[in-house]
Formats: C-alpha cells, sequence, structure tokens
C-alpha cells in the first residue's frame, strides 16, 4: 500500500520539481539558519532525517510495526514532525546552493516517505476518533488557540510525557474535551506540516471526505432530508405540522452544534490557510446548509393562501430562523458558501410574506363570517372563542409580529381606530411592539362589530344585551389573562369593563323593568284597598312568572358577573316584594285559595332568583308553571 501511494500521490522527481512544490505552500518563514547552515550541517540533518522516517517506512527493514505512530508514542511523533520541518529547511539550503547534488534527491524521496506516513496517520486520526472529533465536542472548545498544545510542544526542546501533555491541554475542561483537544491537535499539525512542504492537497483530500459523511449523517439523524417539490406540495398539513415543529428542533442542533463544531475544526485544523479553509469547509458545509434551510422556504412557498390558523407554525419557522441568523453569518462568512446565506434570506422574505397573507386572510374571515346560528340563552358564540384565542396566541408572536408590521403595515380605517384606541406607552425595549398593539387593537375592534350584528338577530333585546354581556366579558377576560394586557394596557380593559356594565344594566331594564314597575313604589303613602292589593299581587305574579320563564334560559358563563347581576336584580325585586307582602297579605286573610293568589313568599323569591343564568330552562307548558310547582317546590302561603 505504501509503495502504490509514494508512486501515485507523490510524483515529483527532481529538485526544481521539489522547490515548485515547497515555495507556494510554505506558510512558515524560512529559518534564518538557511543562510548560514554549511553545507556538513546540511547532508547531517538528512543523514539524521533518514534514520527517524525510514522506522516508519513499510518498505524499510527498520520499519516500526505499529497501526499509529501518533497512538503509539506522542513523544516519538513529535520527533517525527520535528524531522519533516528539519529536512524541509534543508531541502530549501540544498536547492538554492547545489540544485543537483545527490543529498537532494535523497532529501526528496525522505520527504515522500514522511508525507505518506503523514498522510497515513491523518487518515487514521480522522477514522478513528469520530468521537471526539464529533461536532458537539468541538463546539465544546469554546476558544482554540491559534498556537496548538502539539505544535508548543514542538518549539521546546523538553520531552515531556503524555501527562504533562493532558495537563497542557487545560486542567479546567473535562477528560473528553481534553481527548479532543489533543485529536485536534494533532490533526493540525500534520495538516500545518504536510501544507508547509507542499502536499497539502493530499490531506485536504482526505479530510474533505471523512468530515462531509460525518456531517450528511448527523443531519440525516436530525432527520433532514432532501424534498422533492412536488411530493412536498402534495403533503397534508397533518403531515407537515409535525415536521416543522422537528425541523426547529434539529436546525438549532444542526447549526450551533453540527455546522458550528465543523466550521471551528476545520478553521483550527487549516488556520495555516484561509483559501483551504474556504475550500474545505464549502465541500463539508455547502451542500449540507442548502438542504437545511431549503425546507422553510418550501413551507413558505405551500403555504401562501393557507388557513389563518397555521400562521403560528410560520411564525415559530420564522423566529426559529431569526434566532440563528447571527450563527448563520458567522459560520457561513465565505464567499463560497454565500448560497447558504441567500437561501435563509430567501426564506425569511417569504415566510414574511405568508405571514402577512396569513394576517390579512384572519381579518376578512372576521368580516366575512355570515353564520346565522345564535347561541342559547345568549351565552359565548364559538366565533367569540375562536377569534380571542387567535389573538390571543399572536400576542405571544409579538417580537415577529413587529418585524411582519414594519414591512407590511396592514390597511385599516385609521379614523375609527384612533377614536378606539389609544396605544399604552410601553417601556423603551417594547417601543417596537407599537405596531403590535395597534394592529390586535384593530382585530378586537373589528371583531366586536360583529358582535354587534351578531346581537342584533336575537329578536328578544334583553338577549342581545346579555350576548354581548358574556361574549365581552370572554373578550375582557382573555386580555386580562393574556400577553395582550401588556399590548393593551389597562386603560383599553377599564374601557370596555365600562361598556360592559352599561350593556348589563341595558340588559336588566329590558328583561326586569316590567317586574320592578308591577308593584307600587315603597315611596307612596297611599293605603291600598284590599281589591288593589289583590290585583297588585295577580300582577306581579303574572310578569314575575313571564320575565321568569323567559330568563330561565338565560346563561352567564362568568360566574362573578353572574352572581352580580342576580344579586342587582334581587335588590330591586325582594325588598320592594317583603314589604308589600308584609303590609298587605293580612288584608287579605279572609280571601278563599290565598295560596293561589299569593303564590310566592319572599323567601321563595330571592331562591327563584338564585337559580337564574345557569341555562335550566322552564318549559312554557309545564306552567300552570310558576303557579302549579312553587307550592311543592318552594312552599305556598297558608292561611
Amino acid at each position: 500500500m505504501a509503495k502504490k501511494a509514494k508512486s501515485v500521490i507523490f510524483s515529483s522527481s527532481s529538485p526544481k520539481s521539489i522547490l515548485s512544490s515547497l515555495s507556494p505552500f510554505t506558510s512558515l518563514p524560512a529559518s534564518p539558519l538557511n543562510q548560514t547552515f554549511s553545507q556538513s550541517m546540511m547532508e547531517e540533518t538528512v543523514e539524521a532525517a533518514e534514520s527517524i522516517i525510514k522506522k516508519w517506512d513499510p518498505n524499510s527493514p527498520s520499519y516500526t510495526k505499529i497501526i499509529s505512530l501518533f497512538c503509539h508514542s506522542r513523544k516519538e511523533a513529535k520527533e517525527f514532525i520535528r524531522c519533516i520541518r528539519d529536512l524541509r529547511r534543508a531541502m530549501h539550503f540544498l536547492i538554492s546552493q547545489h540544485s543537483q547534488s545527490a543529498k537532494l534527491v535523497q532529501a526528496q524521496h525522505l520527504m515522500q516517505i514522511g508525507m505518506a506516513r503523514l498522510e497515513q496517520e491523518f487518515f487514521q486520526i480522522l477514522s478513528s476518533n469520530r468521537d471526539q472529533l464529533h461536532p458537539e465536542s468541538v463546539s465544546s472548545q469554546s476558544s482554540v488557540s491559534s498556537n496548538s498544545e502539539f505544535e508548543d510542544v514542538m518549539q521546546s526542546d523538553d520531552d515531556d510525557d503524555d501527562d504533562d501533555e493532558l495537563k497542557k491541554a487545560g486542567e479546567s475542561i473535562s477528560k473528553v474535551e481534553k481527548a479532543a483537544a489533543l485529536v485536534m491537535s494533532d490533526l493540525k499539525i500534520i495538516a500545518e506540516t504536510m501544507i508547509s512542504c507542499g502536499y497539502g492537497k493530499e490531506c485536504i483530500k482526505r479530510y474533505k471526505l471523512i468530515r462531509k459523511s460525518i456531517v450528511d449523517e448527523g443531519l440525516h439523524l436530525l432527520g433532514i432530508e432532501k424534498y422533492k417539490i412536488s411530493r412536498f406540495n402534495r403533503m397534508d398539513w397533518g403531515v407537515l405540522e409535525p415536521m416543522i415543529k422537528n425541523w426547529i428542533k434539529a436546525a438549532k442542533i444542526g447549526v450551533i452544534t453540527l455546522l458550528r463544531g465543523e466550521k471551528l475544526l476545520c478553521d483550527y485544523v487549516f488556520s495555516a490557510s484561509s483559501t483551504i479553509r474556504e475550500s474545505c469547509f464549502y465541500e463539508i458545509a455547502n451542500e449540507a446548509g442548502i438542504n437545511l434551510f431549503k425546507f422553510p422556504e418550501l413551507v413558505a412557498n405551500k403555504e401562501k393562501k393557507s388557513s389563518p390558523e397555521r400562521i403560528f407554525r410560520l411564525m415559530d419557522l420564522y423566529a426559529a430562523i431569526s434566532e440563528l441568523r447571527p450563527d448563520i453569518e458567522l459560520i457561513f462568512h465565505f464567499d463560497s458558501v454565500a448560497a447558504v446565506k441567500t437561501l435563509v434570506l430567501s426564506s425569511l422574505k417569504k415566510l414574511k410574506d405568508s405571514i402577512h397573507t396569513s394576517l390579512t386572510e384572519f381579518e376578512s374571515t372576521i368580516q366575512k363570517d355570515s353564520s346565522k346560528a345564535l347561541t342559547a340563552g345568549g351565552g359565548v358564540h364559538k366565533l367569540t372563542r375562536s377569534t380571542m384565542s387567535f389573538i390571543s396566541s399572536l400576542s405571544e408572536y409579538s417580537r415577529v409580529l413587529s418585524e411582519i408590521l414594519e414591512e407590511y403595515p396592514l390597511k385599516r380605517n385609521t379614523r375609527m381606530l384612533e377614536s378606539y384606541f389609544t396605544a399604552p406607552i410601553l417601556e423603551d425595549e417594547d417601543n417596537n411592539n407599537h405596531a403590535v398593539s395597534v394592529q390586535l387593537a384593530w382585530l378586537i375592534l373589528v371583531f366586536l362589530c360583529k358582535l354587534d350584528i351578531k346581537a342584533e338577530s336575537y329578536k328578544d333585546v334583553s338577549l342581545s344585551y346579555l350576548f354581548l354581556v358574556n361574549n365581552i366579558q370572554f373578550v375582557v377576560d382573555t386580555v386580562r389573562s393574556t400577553h395582550l394586557r401588556n399590548l393593551l394596557g389597562d386603560d383599553w380593559l377599564t374601557k370596555h369593563e365600562t361598556k360592559l356594565r352599561s350593556y348589563a344594566a341595558n340588559y336588566e331594564i329590558a328583561a326586569w323593568s316590567s317586574v320592578y314597575i308591577s308593584l307600587p313604589e315603597r315611596s307612596n303613602t297611599t293605603v291600598l284597598s284590599p281589591e288593589e292589593a289583590k290585583t297588585h299581587f295577580k300582577r306581579f305574579h303574572a310578569v314575575f312568572e313571564e320575565a321568569y320563564t323567559k330568563q330561565s334560559s338565560c346563561v352567564i358563563t362568568d360566574a362573578k358577573l353572574r352572581d352580580e347581576l342576580k344579586v342587582s336584580i334581587a335588590k330591586k325585586i325582594v325588598p320592594e316584594y317583603r314589604e308589600f307582602y308584609g303590609k298587605y297579605l293580612p288584608t287579605l286573610s279572609q280571601e278563599r285559595n290565598i295560596e293561589m293568589l299569593v303564590r310566592l313568599k319572599p323567601d321563595n323569591l330571592e331562591n327563584y332568583l338564585s337559580d337564574l343564568f345557569h341555562g335550566r330552562p322552564i318549559l312554557s307548558g309545564s306552567s300552570t308553571s310558576l303557579s302549579s310547582s312553587s307550592c311543592i317546590s318552594l312552599g305556598c302561603v297558608r292561611n
């Protein structure tokens, strides 16, 4: 295998060809000793190199049958590298002084053997240390010295043992990190040595092949794959949504760990040449980066006319890419991999377009809603629940929305909005949320206008008001309990709570005013005759029964509001009835069937009112209704 490597890879045969291969790739300045070394000293250097290099030549009788020089003895590995460097300096001197000398041919032959050995070592280290060179291990090396630990030792004449080298690798890092640092250091010193000797092409080819396979395998394990556009566009949303969630997780690992780690390793190993670093990283990571960021672009293209609910996964994608963008800019800063950054920018632009379209579609959906179905008892409409769920979820994406709205301000009735909403004064860091506050306030206003239209569909005016009470209460509760409160402000809440109380008062008047006026005013000093008292009892029971039967089907979903409204109604009815009952019941003691005439005691009346707003209607057919059932269930008046 060594013979083949020598004949195929290293074909230089003349001193001139050695000079041409050394000069362009030499990154280390020639030693000043090149000017002062004598011929004999250079020849001694070549002779010394021969004994060391041939020890590791498979074709030499003195070959040491050990698989890896660097694994066997780091001390001998350092000696081998030092020997190659000395041989290179000697060759420079010999070329300048005696370009046809036999020693130069001998030196060239030794250099070829040495480079073949280093190429083999380079390949073995890359292949057998996948764990230590895993991008996650490399990424943990937050700062790697530009001069490797191995090279620092090379510049010293001290022959420290392995324990000393590990100590120099850094006492503050873990054993795994130390192992990774040593492996990286070995690769760096081999690469620098081969490049400085004009043999960089051979180690670069090996490096690209192995590291690209690791990156490609890493993306595959993360679930990143190539998609045909036709196949992708046929995917249902149910399949696509979990893919988006997986991509977001995979992209973070792929960029911060996999690609960043690969960039760090590449920069470190080939720090001697920016051209080689760029070439290697392009071959390893360009295709991987394009495969990774093609997915969000495909999603954005597919979802341009999607249903509004899908906006949240689009914003998740946008937020994930935006968060990774600083890392992407650093990792793919080379011109050769600019296509990845271009694709990222294209994906963000297309996601913005799709998000903007979804926002427009959501507003249009509210305005176009024409469903005639009314909620039983004036309860919370399903449109209210879905709309406020959507808007409150939007509020959690205020940073993304602020960027979208900055570029795509949505059209709205400015005069109408200004009369309705004044954006709260936000902290300095939240000033970019102003546009979001205004936009979400506008969407709620559009929805409240739709609520007014739906309320008009109720034939009973009291139900219309109760419908508005329930639905606005739901809106207010949603704003108060979510991030919407920060965006809309307490003034918005106060304004709508006032409107809520106004609708509740209007409901009371519409539903219960006939009951309120059925009894004589307490301030009236006129004493009623028994006949007049009977008339008032009959009228009160009739209008109360009618109102109660109708309102028993109503519902108020908020417990606090429900209790407050019941208390308010009871305060207006029960005291008046209690006084009237106590004053005039004795005057009717001689009446026959008084239990049919005066069917409710004041306490029973309170019990009836306490059962309101749970949506449990009393059927009108049973209403022999309140009259026949009340004697049994609530207790009737008897002589």
